[in-house]
């Protein structure tokens, strides 16, 4: 046993109520104010918990913020004021600044024709902003001044040089009317295969019930005059995407498909890829833009659909990868030359 064991066995059979009754009551009261328990970085916590209470006083009641606040000003107005070391007498020092005056050397003088002289005399400050945008002098105006005077061969500035540049003016750009088209009755054309309905587009219909996505690609499985079909902003998920897939399995007359701008991951993307396999009359794929990026995989696998599919003319994805961006421009440009080859037979 260490000495410092040994140390502690004294006081073991201590017994601490018997120590307690012969303290005194100041004794108690210091042993008291010892054990709390304070945290005084604690910022949550109001100033009585974060430091011991060593006053005396008795309470003076609850927070009155007005009274303190009225305390306070009225001790502010009656500290005095310091006096200032230097009074202000607002008497101003010193000699105000003039830029001298630079005399231009005589090699560096110019001698200008006497009627190129009296032109640039009578010039107003429109037409030294021009001459000067077609000497380069381009610092000494702003962007839209200078090109201004290049592009047009007119004088086309109002305002001199030394003008404060101005913003542009554009004229406000209205909103696009929202989709007029009646989700109902395109259903029930598609179901009956009217022969006039040749394009849905549903872009921008934000408010489309899942089931309805997928009773119409249940419906364009049998269609067989629907030549383009787009759901662009529509918050179409995996569960459309999946039946999107499943619609290019069976239909053999659609030969447009747009579902950008959609919250379809990455296993949504796949099936779609997959599904386009087995259709061999779709020439236009447009998948970009999706709420996530849907990863290599995906990007690989399109370049792969690409490949496999002399169909497809026109696809619609900006890759990240440079490996797979490569593989899709050469498939695309082997796909249309395919393509001009047969519209020449």
């Amino acid at each position: 046993m260490s000495s410092y064991q040994k140390e502690l066995e004294k006081y073991r059979d201590i017994d601490e109520d018997e120590i307690l009754r012969t303290l005194s009551p100041e004794e108690l009261e210091q042993l008291d104010c010892e054990l709390q328990e304070m945290d005084p970085e604690n910022m949550l916590l109001p100033a009585g918990l974060r430091q011991r209470d060593q006053t005396k006083k008795s309470p003076t009641g609850p927070l009155d913020r007005d009274a303190l606040l009225q305390y306070l000003e009225q001790q502010a107005l009656e500290v005095k004021e310091r006096d200032d070391l230097v009074p202000f007498t607002g008497e101003k020092k010193g000699k105000p600044y003039i830029q001298p005056k630079r005399e231009i050397p005589v090699q560096e003088q110019i001698t200008l024709e006497p009627e190129l002289e009296e032109a640039l005399a009578n010039a107003t400050d429109a037409e030294m902003c021009d001459i000067a945008a077609i000497l380069g002098m381009y610092t000494l105006m702003s962007n839209k001044q200078y090109y201004d005077a290049i592009c047009s061969g007119e004088i086309c500035n109002t305002e001199g040089i030394s003008s404060v540049v101005q913003p542009d003016k554009y004229k406000p750009v209205p909103d696009e009317p929202p989709n007029p088209t009646n989700i109902e009755e395109i259903l029930k054309s598609v179901r009956n295969n009217d022969k006039e309905l040749e394009e849905v587009n549903l872009n921008n219909i934000q408010d489309i019930p899942i089931p309805m996505l997928t009773e119409l690609c249940e419906a364009m499985k049998k269609n067989t005059y629907v030549r383009s079909f787009s759901l662009v902003a529509t918050r179409s998920g995996d569960p459309i995407a999946n039946a999107v897939a499943d619609m290019l399995r069976e239909n053999r007359s659609l030969q447009s498909l747009n579902i950008e701008s959609n919250f379809i991951s990455s296993t949504g993307l796949m099936a779609v890829l997959k599904a386009v396999r087995e259709n061999a009359t779709l020439t236009e794929l447009r998948v970009d833009n999706q709420r996530q990026w849907p990863g290599d995989a995906v990007e690989m696998e399109m370049a792969t659909v690409l490949e496999q599919c002399p169909s497809i003319v026109r696809f619609g994805y900006h890759f990240t990868q440079q490996g797979p961006r490569a593989r899709a421009a050469q498939a695309m440009t082997r796909n249309n030359e395919l393509r001009r080859q047969q519209k020449k037979r």
